[in-house]
């Protein structure tokens, strides 16, 4: 193998006539925070579980540093996990729940207190050293069980979806949280969630999974704003889907002709030709809408289409809208600056227009 840090090579695994994980190859570098983001039953956690030693792949190798640990039982490989359910040992007080592998390990008993020591100081749990878990509350039990984990330096922290038991706003810390401790320790992260705010959040790389394959692996910016087919551009986010045939190419942009709807421009990014089949994504919050038409911007037109307002509903950062445009329903998002003062009165059946440049829609399919 070269140099790569962690490595699944082609690999495959299979329950029953149910194909969990199909010919996956990934690379993951050395301190990277890695998310692998799709639904449930989508293969994910599978790939956790083989890096983990947990299920091993019927066909494939996983490679750790250069070293094969496929076939390696789990605590011969450096390699944690972080569960759901945090598995803390009820009987144990905090400072014992992480001191557990390190006795395991027979560390002499002061490197094990500076050790533990170190890591409650860490995560600011020090004064609660000596309470049982009961005692705790989920943000810090999933604390706990993270520098549990972590104490003993493994080489890669795997996280299963660490977060879901967890209420919004106590996720949304601990994702803070989270990203502090990865930065301190500088250890690989790998991290499975079907939340994309999380992994948008966390990430360096992610990782799309549908029926066990990689739908596409970037920085979270490229797989928001540039998505590789349409499975991932309607998984992250929303999205309005156009579909149609390019009539024509004029320079960098080319105009679709998209049944029930009038003709979009778009730029072509895949440098298409006449003739050829296409469906474009737009996100709803490039999306505008305005009561009146509006003026061309300087140096380049804009797609204009007049619509009916159907739907709205008001979400405190912005209000969303959904609304018919000939054959098709376009859902836009309107955020919020200032209370009042930056609002157009615009309600329920209200003649509208909606607007967008070319360059913000993304091909997402061609045929």
């Amino acid at each position: 193998m070269n140099n790569d840090f962690l490595v699944f090579d082609h690999v495959t695994k299979r329950f029953g006539a149910l194909t969990a994980v199909d010919d996956v190859t990934l690379t993951i570098n050395k301190g990277e925070f890695f998310s692998l983001l799709g639904p449930s039953g989508c293969g994910k956690t599978t790939l956790l579980r083989m890096l983990g030693g947990f299920e091993r792949p019927d066909s494939g190798r996983i490679y750790l540093e250069g070293r094969d640990i496929t076939d390696l039982p789990p605590d011969k490989r450096r390699v944690h996990t972080v569960f759901q359910n945090y598995a803390l040992f009820p009987t144990m007080t905090i400072w014992d729940n992480i001191a557990f592998s390190l006795r395991l390990a027979k560390l002499p008993k002061a490197e094990t207190e500076e050790k533990v020591d170190a890591i409650l100081d860490m995560i600011q749990m020090t004064e609660h050293a000596w309470k049982y878990p009961d005692q705790l509350s989920g943000g810090q039990k999933q604390r706990v069980a993270i520098a549990r984990a972590l104490v003993d330096r493994p080489q890669v922290l795997l996280l299963d979806e660490p977060l879901a038991a967890l209420d919004l706003k106590l996720r949304q810390h601990m994702l803070i949280e989270l990203d502090a401790i990865h930065d301190q320790v500088g250890i690989t992260f790998m991290y499975v969630t079907h939340d994309q705010g999380e992994a948008m959040s966390l990430s360096d790389r992610i990782a799309v999974i549908n029926r066990g394959h990689v739908e596409q692996l970037d920085v979270p910016a490229k797989i928001y704003e540039a998505p590789s087919s349409r499975f991932v551009a309607s998984f992250i986010g929303d999205t309005n889907f156009f579909e149609g045939t390019i009539e024509s190419v004029e320079g960098d942009y080319c105009v679709i002709d998209v049944k029930g709807f009038p003709r979009i421009k778009a730029y072509n990014d895949k440098n298409l030709s006449t003739g050829q089949k296409v469906a474009l994504s737009v996100r709803p919050e490039k999306i505008r809408v305005t009561k009146a038409r509006p003026a061309p911007e300087k140096g380049a037109s804009i797609n204009v289409f007049p619509s009916v307002v159907q739907d709205i509903v008001y979400q405190g950062v912005y209000t969303k809208y959904w609304l018919d445009s000939a054959d098709l329903r376009i859902s836009a998002l309107k955020p919020h600056s200032r209370f009042l003062l930056d609002q157009e009165t615009i309600t329920w059946n209200d003649p509208v227009f909606v607007w967008w440049h070319p360059d913000d829609a993304y091909m997402v399919e061609v045929r």
